[in-house]
């Protein structure tokens, strides 16, 4: 039997098929949204516990840059003697700088971030502007001492410049 279609016959099959195809089409996209926030969480270690789960995603895991927060305390090694300071992954390195007095000390910055470089006591000589990328402040130190010095934005950010005669 051979039946003609109506012309809305195919419009609002049409409507139908471009409304099923968008619904698929959120779904795909809610899913691999879903997918990639539980990649970015999990861990891309083999000791992860989802990892060795028997219903552990096929899905492929991101190496995600990690931002090492202890990578800014003061070293309990010997300070390092020098003239630069780099300001990296959210530390100051080195974080116990040894120099003479009359010695000019340049920070660099070399994060994405701003930084600054501020004594940490009242009447501190260290103070400097926000430093963004590849900015660099310098002091000269004229005397000696310890001189303990933060980034005020990220303050778990410390370090010291010990300054010898």
């Amino acid at each position: 039997m051979n039946r003609t279609h109506h012309p809305s016959e195919f419009r609002a099959r049409g409507r139908r098929s471009r409304t099923a195809a968008g619904l698929a089409l959120a779904a795909v996209a809610t899913a691999g949204t879903l997918g990639l926030l539980s990649a970015c969480g999990g861990s891309p270690h083999a000791s992860s516990p989802h990892a060795s789960s028997p219903h552990a995603s096929s899905m492929p895991t991101m190496n995600m840059p990690t931002m090492n927060m202890h990578a800014s305390r003061p070293s309990t090694g010997r300070p390092v003697s020098g003239t630069a300071v780099a300001i990296k992954n959210f530390a100051f390195a080195p974080a116990t700088l040894k120099v003479p007095v009359g010695t000019t000390v340049t920070w660099t910055n070399e994060d994405s971030e701003a930084h600054t470089v501020t004594s940490t006591g009242p009447g501190g000589p260290l103070h400097s502007a926000a430093l963004g990328t590849h900015a660099a402040f310098s002091h000269t130190f004229t005397k000696p001492g310890t001189y303990a010095y933060l980034c005020t934005i990220h303050p778990f950010m410390t370090a010291t410049v010990e300054v010898t005669r």
